[in-house]
């Protein structure tokens, strides 16, 4: 009995000894677990904070804006609120000349800016890699004056690694009480972009036809993406002349989009589109296959003429445009110094450094450069000076009113006097009446294109056209249509002179 009972005590202790042993460690258990509950709640909130926060500006992300709205907007006695969407034009240019580095900076400068413009009432949020918001209590119509400011602080030049930018904004503005809440940030990115398609740099408030306009872009945008596929894009061409001998010299290939339901669509309002939602670079690669393939069925025919087409921005800047171009050239054997690639006074004043590297690409396999619209921007004489371009084209603006007005015509023979005297050969567009015709040849401009010698046209018809020229046109134009169009000899390849095409002997 002595040794059960031994026994048992010894086991009473053990097991007494085991309770506390799994006494504490239970205990270190449940401290543990709680240490270990508290680090993820702190790092659930840190991680939450940083979704509500945008790494790079440090301002409020899409998240922490949305939220803030419905803070502001749910407050007991809250009135109006509005909210500003802010989008920067052309954005996509700087990032793919500069890269995320230099874009990262130029964004701190510019939500510098719009804390400054937009107050200390203002809450300020990144929505995208380019767009803002701005939460501003109270109506509509200050906000509008606020929409201003941004604007016009954004319009002043910024300085990133020693190179200067020049920023322009497309503002919308949405306004409504807390049970419109959680449509004003759409609202206000409907104006945004009403704005931007009417050529940006400017504002709008919300208008409830703007919803339609919206869903009417949006299957715009899906039929766009589908049209090369289905093979609605055609190019037509329209004619360039020569000012003294009145021969046709080239041509311009204009794009053209026929909708199976809409018909005709300009490119003035599909281009915008295509260039916002990334669709540019497959459309001017078939312009520029398509233009190719004609210039060469053209040659073949014997009709030895320039072929132009319109290259975006985009297309510039992309590193294998001018390859890609040389090697259509090669392949369908044809001569580079017959080719012209026309881009707007805008998009090359955009980066200078930029667009003289794209530029002399392309003038170093010998591929004419044009400089389209010009007059419509902000060229200075040194920028000029530095882009190897052969070529001014005159916006049409200023020949609209050559007859009637001493200005215009001050100013075209000031264009085309700096233009010679750069070398560079000057066309002028949108020719639609004699008197027109006949002032520019007296201001001395190269060619001229435009109505009074022909409408934009298919490839067939400009080549009937080209057949009865002669015949039906014995007035405007000399018997010999179409010549070789050479380079002088020893002129400099980057920026070609060209010859005047001579009648046939």
């Amino acid at each position: 009995m002595l040794v059960d009972s031994s026994v048992a005590i010894g086991a009473a202790i053990v097991g007494a000894g085991m309770l506390g042993t799994l006494g504490g460690m239970h205990w270190r258990l449940r401290r543990s677990t709680s240490r270990l509950k508290r680090r993820l709640s702190a790092a659930r909130s840190r991680a939450e904070d940083a979704e509500l926060r945008d790494p790079v500006t440090g301002v409020l992300s899409r998240r922490g804006f949305a939220r803030a709205l419905d803070a502001v907007t749910q407050r007991p006695g809250a009135g109006p609120t509005t909210v500003l969407c802010i989008g920067l034009d052309a954005f996509r240019i700087i990032q793919d000349a500069h890269g995320h580095a230099f874009v990262d900076q130029l964004l701190s400068q510019v939500v510098q800016r719009l804390v400054e413009a937009g107050g200390p009432s203002c809450t300020l949020g990144r929505l995208r890699t380019s767009q803002f918001g701005l939460l501003v209590p109270g109506l509509s119509s200050p906000a509008m004056q606020i929409a201003e400011q941004l604007r016009q602080a954004l319009a002043q030049p910024f300085e990133v690694d020693a190179h200067e930018v020049g920023l322009t904004a497309s503002v919308g503005v949405a306004s409504g009480d807390a049970a419109e809440a959680p449509r004003l940030l759409s609202r206000a990115v409907m104006a945004m972009s009403t704005v931007l398609l009417a050529g940006g740099d400017d504002r709008a408030e919300f208008d409830p036809r703007m919803a339609a306009d919206h869903r009417d872009q949006a299957a715009l945008v899906r039929d766009l993406s589908r049209a090369i596929e289905r093979k609605e894009f055609e190019l037509f061409y329209q004619p360039k002349v020569d000012s003294q001998t009145l021969q046709v010299t080239a041509a311009e290939a204009l794009l053209r989009w026929r909708h199976p339901s809409r018909g005709m669509i300009s490119p003035a309002l599909f281009i915008p589109l295509a260039e916002r939602h990334g669709l540019i670079a497959a459309i001017g690669n078939w312009v520029l296959d398509e233009a190719l393939c004609q210039a060469a069925a053209w040659r073949k025919n014997g009709m030895r003429m320039r072929v132009a087409i319109n290259v975006s921005g985009y297309q510039m800047r992309q590193d294998d445009f001018a390859a890609r171009l040389e090697r259509g050239l090669r392949a369908h054997g044809l001569q580079p110094g017959r080719f012209t690639c026309e881009i707007t006074e805008s998009t090359a004043m955009e980066d200078t450094a930029v667009t003289h590297r794209a530029f002399a690409r392309l003038g170093k396999i010998g591929v004419h450069v044009s400089i389209d619209d010009f007059g419509t921007g902000h060229s200075s004489l040194a920028a000029l000076r530095r882009l190897p371009a052969g070529e001014l084209k005159i916006d049409r603006a200023f020949v609209a009113d050559l007859a009637e007005s001493t200005e215009a015509r001050t100013i075209v023979e000031a264009i085309v006097q700096m233009a010679h005297t750069l070398r560079l050969r000057v066309v002028a567009e949108g020719v639609e009446t004699v008197a027109q015709r006949d002032h520019l040849m007296a201001l001395g401009c190269d060619e001229m294109q435009g109505y009074l010698f022909a409408k934009p046209m298919t490839a067939r018809a400009l080549s009937l056209w080209a057949a009865d020229a002669s015949a039906a046109l014995t007035q405007t134009f000399s018997s010999s249509l179409f010549k070789e169009t050479l380079a002088l000899p020893g002129a400099n390849a980057s920026r070609p002179v060209l010859l005047r095409s001579q009648s046939a002997p």
